[in-house]
């Protein structure tokens, strides 16, 4: 009985908090319409440069499992206008959603402590890993793969 509230605990203590947030492109993304996907959510701003050097990362990983089920939603949480934004994310080929982030999202994600920061999400809606700085190219594949064929 302690053991399946001890998992009970966990499982809630890693669930993936929902959001609404608008997209550059007017819609609103929420993520419990991404349920059945593995999700990466990668706080970024144009300011940071660790997120200039992780960018054509997530582009490639994009490009290569999107159609394998694999989401991407970069969370700007930039003071910069919508146009600003938008700019920088087309001068990096960015090709996945792009949201603007707010106080409650990023308090919601532990307060997003440096940029950039991200959070990968399994087709159930949990957190399995939480990555601060830009991700380790082969590593962050390998684990979207096995994400991915884990259905």
């Amino acid at each position: 009985m302690r053991s399946v509230a001890a998992l009970a605990l966990f499982a809630s203590l890693t669930a993936a908090p929902d959001f609404a947030l608008k997209s550059l492109d007017g819609r609103t993304v929420r993520l419990s319409d991404l349920r059945g996907k593995v999700v990466l959510l990668n706080f970024w701003a144009t300011w940071c440069a660790g997120c200039r050097v992780e960018m054509p990362r997530l582009v490639e990983e994009y490009r290569r499992h999107h159609a394998g089920g694999l989401e991407i939603v970069g969370i700007s949480m930039d003071d910069a206008s919508d146009d600003v934004v938008a700019r920088f994310a087309k001068s990096k080929n960015v090709n996945y959603t792009i949201a603007r982030g707010d106080a409650a999202v990023a308090s919601a994600y532990g307060g997003v402590q440096f940029l950039p920061q991200s959070f990968v999400i399994n087709r159930r809606g949990a957190i399995v890993k939480t990555i601060s700085g830009p991700p380790d190219e082969r590593e962050l594949d390998r684990l979207i793969r096995s994400l991915l064929r884990d259905r």
